[in-house]
């Protein structure tokens, strides 16, 4: 628990100094942040957080190139290495790009899941697409909010507990799971009274 709790701190403490510097802000320790470096010190002197990380890195790199083989026609993104808090690449095919929408296969750094998301290209096409979606039936998933530090359109679980010491079942078990959501979302986008 301890440990977790060491990684949220890490965490926040990375995304806030990369926040403050990306605003131009002189004095970017505006809160007291020498205990959160410290903890990190402490934590990286244990390996284990180097170990856990590069090995996620991994996996989903390799989860990106094996997809992206498989499916040429789909269009795969950079791999976005996050902040200790999410870790994801854009898997979309043709006729989602075309809308303006990407797929994104996301892994969730503290909850410790995957899952595969709906978004739009940028705010606005998220949020036009929330409107849009909002007045149809999209089946068991849920619409995400317009509100600050919510990038998605909609979002799936497809993976609860991952067992990466397995990393071929657990490829298999996300490509399974991503292609339905794909093929699921492409067929609420496409019947008579989809959104468009």
């Amino acid at each position: 628990m301890r440990a977790k709790t060491a990684v949220t701190k890490i965490g926040y403490a990375l995304r806030t100094m990369y926040s403050l510097l990306n605003r131009g802000m002189r004095n970017i320790f505006m809160e007291p942040i020498n205990e959160y470096i410290k903890e990190y010190a402490t934590q990286l002197r244990k390996g284990q957080i180097q170990k856990a990380y590069k090995g996620i890195l991994t996996f989903m790199s390799v989860l990106r190139s094996y997809l992206e083989s498989k499916y040429p026609d789909y269009n795969a993104g950079s791999l976005y290495f996050g902040y200790m808090d999410m870790t994801y690449f854009a898997f979309t095919p043709a006729d989602l790009k075309n809308k303006k929408l990407k797929i994104a296969v996301v892994y969730l750094h503290e909850k410790g899941v995957f899952e595969v998301w709906l978004a739009g290209i940028n705010r606005k096409i998220q949020g036009e697409y929330i409107a849009l979606m909002s007045r149809e039936n999209i089946g068991k998933y849920k619409l995400s909010q317009v509100i600050p530090g919510v990038d998605s359109i909609i979002e799936s679980t497809l993976v609860e507990k991952p067992d990466f010491d397995h990393p071929e079942e657990l490829k298999k078990q996300i490509e399974k799971k991503a292609m339905e959501f794909i093929k699921d979302i492409i067929s609420i986008l496409d019947e008579p009274q989809g959104v468009l």
